[in-house]
């Protein structure tokens, strides 16, 4: 299978995937000879192939819900994921919080630190809201560094709408999130900063298309430093199936949601 070439042509090259809301520095070979070191939610990884620091945040699952009159349409399709996030807890102090003041503490957060780039990988959105799109595009403006943005499988998803996964996608992207990829293409981008090569490959409906193997491919023979970005966590031996990009025993059986999120 075409995913699974693509799994193992990114464990050889070393590849981390970072699933929740994080930083990572890239720095010169560590003294200490270690290639990374993890402090709690940050992650920092040694190199002698980049000549400076590069200090990333990564932000994914925010699941921002805000609707208006646009989508009064499809309620019947985002009624449940429009419920499902608006109250929850910081991840460290367990105060209460919402999506939307910890996505603008993210920014702030972003831009006191000096960060090179934000990277939003996945489910910022619960459903494709105009209003939550707007909403973000207009703070976005405000961060003055690069960004990147890779869909995740709520992005775009209007649960129970009809059509393949696929269609949903590309129509979804092409009709709200286009804005979203700055004129990059929406399944496979690359940025540069400072010398590392950052890909964004959309994987969100669990899959690698050939086209997007071809072009992770092709950026590894460019001898570069690279970083990928995918929403799905990529399989690897005995990991869960929650890691389901790449498994082989992904699929109908073992989807435990399909139901729930009236996928087709």
């Amino acid at each position: 299978m075409q995913r699974r070439s693509f799994i193992q042509t990114a464990s050889a090259a070393g590849l981390v995937c970072v699933d929740s809301v994080a930083e990572a520095e890239t720095f010169t070979a560590a003294a200490s000879g270690e290639s990374f070191a993890i402090d709690d939610n940050k992650v920092t990884y040694f190199t002698n192939a980049v000549t400076r620091p590069v200090k990333v945040m990564v932000v994914a699952d925010t699941h921002l819900f805000r609707d208006d009159e646009r989508g009064k349409p499809y309620r019947e399709f985002s009624g449940r994921m429009a419920k499902a996030y608006n109250n929850t807890s910081h991840f460290k102090t367990g105060q209460p919080t919402n999506p939307e003041h910890s996505f603008e503490a993210a920014l702030e957060r972003a831009k006191s630190e000096g960060i090179d780039l934000l990277a939003l990988v996945g489910d910022i959105f619960s459903f494709p809201s105009e209003a939550a799109i707007d909403w973000v595009l207009e703070r976005l403006t405000t961060v003055e560094m690069p960004w990147l943005y890779v869909a995740g499988n709520h992005d775009w998803h209007y649960e129970g709408m009809e059509g393949s996964l696929e269609q949903l996608r590309a129509d979804w992207i092409k009709r709200r999130l286009k804005p979203m990829y700055q004129g990059n293409h929406p399944l496979m981008a690359v940025y540069e900063v400072h010398g590392v090569r950052f890909l964004a490959i959309d994987n969100s409906h669990y899959e690698i298309l050939p086209e997007q193997l071809e072009f992770f491919r092709t950026e590894v023979r460019r001898g570069q430093p690279i970083v990928l970005f995918v929403h799905i966590p990529l399989y690897a031996p005995g990991r869960s199936m929650g890691f389901g990009c790449g498994h082989p025993d992904w699929g109908a059986a073992t989807d435990r949601n399909y139901e729930l999120e009236r996928r087709p």
